[in-house]
């Protein structure tokens, strides 16, 4: 059984936890500990006690630490990767990349440590200077989904650290595996005891208790949009610093001009891999009337030959959905949309494989419209659908006509096309004649509206939410 890491020590947990693999429902990935309230608790006092000294430890051996990780991670990626896929679904060129990914998270924040900048001015006052200077924030709590075991822990936990606070880390219960794997190799990094912890169980019980503490001055969670307001409203009894990662219904718009094999390329590896289980999936093609026939024709081509197995398996595109409760949420939607008067072209139907999985056959609505529910509604799986519409400023509207702002996309080979929604997409990051999802990890990563609160994760911008400011005065 793997234990939580709590003060330096792995500590068996109040209860455990089966780890099932979705592709093979029948296979154990492993058993991991549930702590409980008290030991949440413990974990939060050492990352008390830890953390000052932490802050004034130097640069350097926080920059050798993280780099440490990062070269673990990278130089384990094929094993690491496999037990991601195991665990999570997503099959295991995506697995290995993700887990790529946090080792080069890990690395940039290395050097992010060693360039901590700050700004030295005159007064308005004689024979007075003031200095500018950020400080950690303390003990950061850190609340992460499935979707992304490796990725986003890491684009939270590497900044916390490079910038001197300590870490409560809780992962999601399905992902228990890649969240230990992980602890593992920051234990074995050099970092004080206490400095990082690892407390695996339930949002309602450890969750809580990391929200509620007001020893914990910042809270990161990635997670649905109820999670996210719910926590926005704790933090803010306890006057606690809140980062928000929440939900998407991101658009993709083709433009009549737009090159049809880019448009269908877009549309496919965004809509439909890693399971359409990611934030940042473009779940609505929004398609001009002049194309609209021939996209839908070869987007319907594209997504039947779309190979749906288990993960570890060479020839699979798309991996499994992750749990029963998801499959039993897209297959709601789907027959939501089938109500709601959209044409299902192609897929959503369960599917047999030689083991028992939760295996998908991708879904795709044409003749939908920008009102339907599977139009507006988060679904979080391989399901997606075509809106037609006449012009470009219409395109926009529908586009823009969502809670959400997260990520949006279009595809014309007008360029002023292309900078008008680059300008007026309402949406943390536009894409141009590039997937909605797949984003860089040394720039910001963020959306508007209802998909984010708070300042802006990766890159150099992180430094906004893990550090705060201090202006210091001094007389000659």
């Amino acid at each position: 059984m793997k234990r939580n890491l709590i003060g330096g020590e792995w500590v068996e947990g109040a209860s455990v936890r089966l780890n099932i693999n979705p592709s093979d429902i029948d296979e154990v990935v492993g058993e991991y500990a549930q702590a409980d309230a008290s030991q949440t608790l413990d974990a939060i006092g050492a990352a008390r006690h830890a953390q000052r000294s932490w802050a004034t430890s130097g640069i350097q051996a926080r920059a050798n630490a993280l780099e440490q990780i990062g070269s673990e991670l990278l130089a384990r990626q094929q094993d690491l990767g496999a037990l991601l896929s195991r665990e999570e679904g997503k099959t295991l060129a995506e697995g290995v990349a993700e887990v790529a990914r946090a080792g080069q998270i890990f690395r940039f924040f290395a050097g992010e440590a060693l360039r901590s900048g700050g700004e030295k001015l005159p007064s308005v006052r004689a024979q007075v200077d003031v200095e500018i200077t950020r400080e950690p924030v303390g003990v950061v709590g850190i609340i992460t989904p499935w979707n992304f075991p490796m990725a986003i822990p890491a684009w939270k936990i590497a900044p916390a650290l490079a910038y001197g606070n300590s870490v409560v880390f809780k992962p999601a219960d399905l992902v228990p595996g890649s969240a230990w794997a992980l602890a593992d190799i920051i234990s074995r990094s050099g970092i004080p005891a206490g400095v990082f912890n690892l407390v695996m169980g339930r949002g309602s019980i450890v969750g809580n208790e990391i929200v509620n503490s007001a020893d914990i001055r910042a809270l990161s969670f990635t997670g649905s949009v109820g999670t996210g307001r719910h926590l926005a409203q704790m933090a803010a009894m306890n006057f606690k610093k809140i980062q928000l990662e929440m939900g998407g219904k991101n658009p993709l718009v083709i433009l009549d001009d737009a090159d049809l094999d880019i448009a269908v390329d877009c549309a496919i590896q965004g809509a439909f891999y890693s399971t359409g289980q990611r934030c940042t999936a473009s779940s609505r093609f929004i398609v001009q009337k002049g194309i609209y026939e021939r996209f839908v024709e070869r987007v319907a081509e594209g997504v039947r030959s779309l190979s749906v197995g288990h993960a570890l398996e060479s020839t699979t595109q798309i991996g499994p959905v992750v749990d029963g409760d998801q499959l039993d949420a897209d297959l709601q939607y789907i027959e939501i949309g089938k109500q709601e008067g959209a044409k299902l072209v192609c897929g959503g139907e369960l599917l047999e494989r030689r083991t028992r999985g939760h295996f998908l056959a991708p879904a795709f609505f044409a003749d939908a419209s920008g009102e339907m529910r599977i139009a507006r509604e988060e679904i979080f799986g391989p399901v997606a659908c075509a809106v037609p519409v006449g012009t470009y400023e219409e395109a926009l509207e529908v586009a823009n006509d969502s809670e959400f702002g997260l990520s949006a996309g279009i595809c014309t080979t007008s360029l002023k096309y292309a900078t008008h929604f680059k300008r007026h997409m309402q949406c943390g990051m536009a894409m141009v004649n590039v997937p909605t999802a797949g984003v860089d990890y040394h720039v910001p990563f963020g959306g508007t509206k209802g998909s984010s609160y708070g300042s802006r994760e990766q890159g150099r911008y992180a430094v906004e939410f893990f550090t705060t400011v201090k202006t210091a005065y001094t007389q000659a």
